[in-house]
């Protein structure tokens, strides 16, 4: 398996006050928003901040008021790794959170909590590639 992280997601409460955070305080640009999600493409992996109870939603958890109020993700290369990578993510002492399944924003996608129950989303999107470095690109 590669070393590498591909999205982090925190979540927040308020959308445009986050924005304006990020663009003023680092100078950082969205390069894709709506209103819940902001994305920035970052050396090497895509940051985005999401209203946290839409993270909450796409988790599967009754809400983020933990310090685990956020989520990391692993793209991988392929649909079929998805549900491998989870499996072997849970036999190493992992949670399942949510079953691999498509999101309505394409895709491929399910969610396993480490010992700690930090949120680990498993993902295949076929719009994001990955380069052989594991370098992943918001490319939708």
């Amino acid at each position: 398996m590669q070393q590498q992280i591909s999205v982090i997601t925190l979540g927040i409460a308020d959308l445009e006050r986050s924005k304006q955070f990020y663009s003023d305080g680092f100078g950082w640009k969205p390069i894709f928003e709506n209103e819940e999600i902001a994305f920035y493409q970052m050396n090497g992996f895509v940051f985005g901040t999401w209203l946290g109870s839409e993270l909450a939603k796409d988790t599967q958890r009754d809400s983020l008021n933990s310090p685990a109020a956020f989520s990391l993700a692993h793209n991988v290369s392929s649909r079929e790794d998805v549900e491998l990578t989870m499996q072997r993510l849970v036999d190493a002492g992992g949670k399942l959170l949510r079953p691999a399944d498509e999101p309505p924003q394409g895709g491929f996608r399910g969610y396993v909590a480490d010992p700690d129950d930090h949120a680990w989303e498993i993902a295949y999107n076929p719009t994001w590639p990955i380069d052989e470095n594991g370098h992943v690109t918001f490319a939708a």
